[in-house]
């Protein structure tokens, strides 16, 4: 497995990582053995970039990251993120970047995982609230206490993300990206290279749409968040099914999987690049870390491209995205 620098900063992960939230929710009923062996087949192949956030379950899936590489802890770069606040039941709270926040939602995170720092630490989403500069400075300082060792942000905008890097140094910034959420192209993408910032696409495979599994809701569970939102419904999915077909019919000309098709585009776009296609099953582990085996030509990324891009909002309610 490839390894790269992400950032300027120092931080080296595998070329592609492993996102953990539909281990614990989103994505319908989990399996957790069947969550900890994936987990523990990625770090096998080398996979040591493991992604997950104290909102997701609510609070679960950073104790279960946490079992899983209790004993394997120096081999894993541990992403964690605050900032969508949650309560026990799983009601949303809104989205907090206040000091006082900040330095509770980091103790919580290291108990549930069961580790003394956090290799990168995200504001999963900006506080309209809060100034950024608090925010980050009071990252900062968990920097400073050796409670973290990089900062990252999630969903921000080019104009935060240079507020923020006055503050202190940015490794990376996360947001959607794939062949079918390619908004970052314009703006994110630019500002990050121009200041140093690895970027790091989670949903490369479009929520799973890219891998051309799914024809129809009827074949997600009726718990599976994707239901509601906006380029799985009516119109939106038909139009949306196009991209699909673009990426099936290469990927038999190159016998790969669409999965490894449509990831390889994003690993072609740069080696600041580093996508976290989330997987709870092992065979689906593996077959996303052979993307990295799929070169594609110019003509090839071409072709995709022409597909078209998505239609519908990436979410249901976008209020919490910072424009």
């Amino acid at each position: 497995m490839q390894t790269v620098q992400l950032g300027s900063e120092g931080l080296t992960v595998s070329r592609q990582g492993l996102g953990c939230m539909g281990m614990s929710e989103f994505y319908g009923q989990g399996d957790d053995s069947e969550s900890i062996a994936t987990i523990h087949r990625a770090l096998e192949l080398g996979v040591n970039f493991l992604d997950t956030a104290d909102m997701y379950g609510p609070f679960t899936n950073e104790r279960l990251v946490g079992k899983a590489i209790a004993d394997r802890r120096d081999g894993v770069v541990i992403a964690t993120k605050f900032g969508n606040a949650r309560g026990e039941n799983g009601e949303r709270l809104g989205v907090r970047g206040d000091p006082e926040y900040v330095r509770q939602a980091c103790e919580a995170s290291l108990e549930r995982l069961g580790v003394d720092h956090v290799d990168l630490y995200y504001q999963h989403r900006v506080d309209p609230k809060t100034p950024i500069e608090d925010t980050v400075g009071a990252m900062a300082e968990l920097v400073e206490q050796g409670k973290v060792r990089y900062l990252g942000l999630s969903e921000a905008s080019p104009q935060t993300v240079r507020r923020a890097a006055a503050v202190h140094p940015i490794s990376a910034l996360q947001t959607e990206y794939s062949l079918w959420a390619r908004e970052p192209e314009e703006e994110v993408l630019p500002t990050v290279r121009e200041l140093g910032i690895g970027f790091v696409p989670y949903s490369p495979l479009g929520r799973g749409f890219l891998t051309g599994t799914i024809r129809s809701l009827d074949q997600l569970a009726d718990d599976d968040f994707r239901r509601s939102q906006p380029r799985f419904q009516g119109e939106n999915f038909a139009h949306n099914i196009a991209i699909v077909e673009a990426i099936d019919g290469l990927a038999a000309e190159k016998d790969a999987t669409a999965a490894q098709i449509a990831l390889a585009w994003v690993h072609a776009q740069g080696e600041d690049i580093v996508p976290i296609p989330g997987t709870k099953r092992r065979a689906y582990l593996e077959q996303n870390v052979g993307a990295l085996d799929v070169e594609l030509t110019e003509d090839e990324i071409e072709s995709l491209e022409s597909a078209g891009s998505a239609v519908g909002d990436r979410y249901a309610d976008m209020s919490p995205i910072d424009a």
